[in-house]
């Protein structure tokens, strides 16, 4: 692409005027310049959108069993009838007042985990990276530790702000230590500080529950994360947050692709380099945040699921973005059932599950191809 000849511009211009511009309107397709859009042919973007609708029909389908499923044995017939037809029985109940809801969160979590670990690795350039690598997901240990050890806070509800302003508060201090001095905060120093930051998070966690047993017993029941015992009222509250992050991260995806070439180039391809590493930032707050304060942390399914779409979808962010959004609920929501199976009559929390799905999962990515962004 840098190689162009001059007869191909029909001038007579100076090896010095093959200025970086003329790159930028070649790559961008205009006049203009702007972010990379990677371009694609017909048949592969047909192809891409059935593998979309694919992945849509699988969500609808683990949906439904998660539904149907449970620990209280109900028929299918009865259950798709009770969708659509409460009756107040107790079967009736049972699946719009907890099956419903926890199906719903899911999802939501799903969503937001998945695109958050699709920015991550973008944003840091690091296939290995995860949603919690900005100290998210501690920050939100830390919210739920002050709510239990020195508020008294005792129900899923009551943790989730508190959880959601550990999150923005440790994003904010990775940013803040990333960005300090007059250099910007470029993926590796997000990365180093964001160890450091989860660090002493790590030490404030554990030197305030181990000096508080009561404490300690009721965390650790959210700290492995879990669907079980969250109704409405939880998907309502992060559900904004949720949509607020996935729509940011949707409007950088262009950007992201040109990031991806590194920051020189992506910035003369008209890319606000500053500009997007904050927004991604604040985008992963958003979701991690509302994602980790809900259920808890749940571990592989950001860092694994990324890599399942850009092997789908190649490496196009609006590809990888869409794909993970689909998936990552597949996987969460299919996770949980086969917990309730598994566990009959009791059941496995979630957390557990999709760590024994994800690292086979990832390892086997991992053998099975090179990790790579571009």
């Amino acid at each position: 692409m840098f190689n162009a000849s001059r007869a191909a511009w029909g001038s007579k211009a100076p090896p010095g005027e093959w200025s970086l511009s003329v790159e930028v309107r070649a790559a961008s397709g205009s006049e203009t310049g702007g972010p990379v859009v990677p371009a694609a042919r017909p048949a592969t973007v047909a192809l891409r959108g059935l593998g979309l609708l694919v992945t849509l029909g699988a969500l609808v389908l683990v949906s439904l069993i998660s539904v149907w499923v449970g620990t209280r044995g109900i028929p299918f017939a009865s259950t798709w009838d009770l969708l659509w037809s409460p009756d107040g029985s107790e079967a009736s109940v049972i699946v719009h007042d907890y099956r419903i809801p926890r199906t719903l969160l899911g999802a939501v979590v799903g969503v937001a985990l998945g695109l958050s670990g699709a920015l991550m690795q973008a944003l840091t350039r690091n296939p290995l990276a995860d949603p919690g690598l900005l100290g998210v997901n501690l920050g939100a240990s830390a919210g739920v530790v002050v709510a239990i050890a020195f508020m008294g806070v005792a129900a899923p509800l009551g943790y989730v702000w508190f959880a959601l302003a550990g999150a923005a508060v440790a994003s904010v201090g990775v940013h803040l230590l990333g960005s300090s001095g007059r250099k910007l905060a470029t993926p590796d120093r997000l990365v180093v500080a964001g160890a450091a930051v989860t660090a002493v998070l790590y030490a404030f966690n554990w030197g305030v529950l181990l000096f508080d047993p009561e404490a300690f017993d009721q965390f650790r029941f959210w700290t492995v994360g879990s669907l079980a015992g969250r109704y409405y009222d939880i998907v309502f509250l992060v559900l904004p947050f949720v949509a607020t992050g996935a729509i940011v991260a949707f409007l950088l995806a262009p950007s992201l692709n040109a990031l991806a070439m590194g920051d020189q180039l992506g910035r003369a391809l008209g890319v606000n380099v500053g500009r997007t590493r904050v927004l991604a930032a604040v985008a992963v707050m958003l979701l991690c945040g509302a994602a980790t304060a809900a259920v808890g942390p749940i571990s592989f399914v950001g860092l694994a699921v990324p890599h399942v779409a850009r092997f789908l979808s190649g490496t196009d962010q609006r590809w990888v973005l869409a794909y993970s959004m689909l998936l990552a609920p597949v996987l969460l929501i299919g996770s949980d059932v086969l917990g309730r199976v598994l566990g009959a009559p009791g059941e496995v929390q979630v957390g557990i599950v999709t760590a024994f799905i994800g690292a086979p999962l990832f390892i086997a990515l991992c053998r099975r191809r090179k990790l790579v962004m571009l």
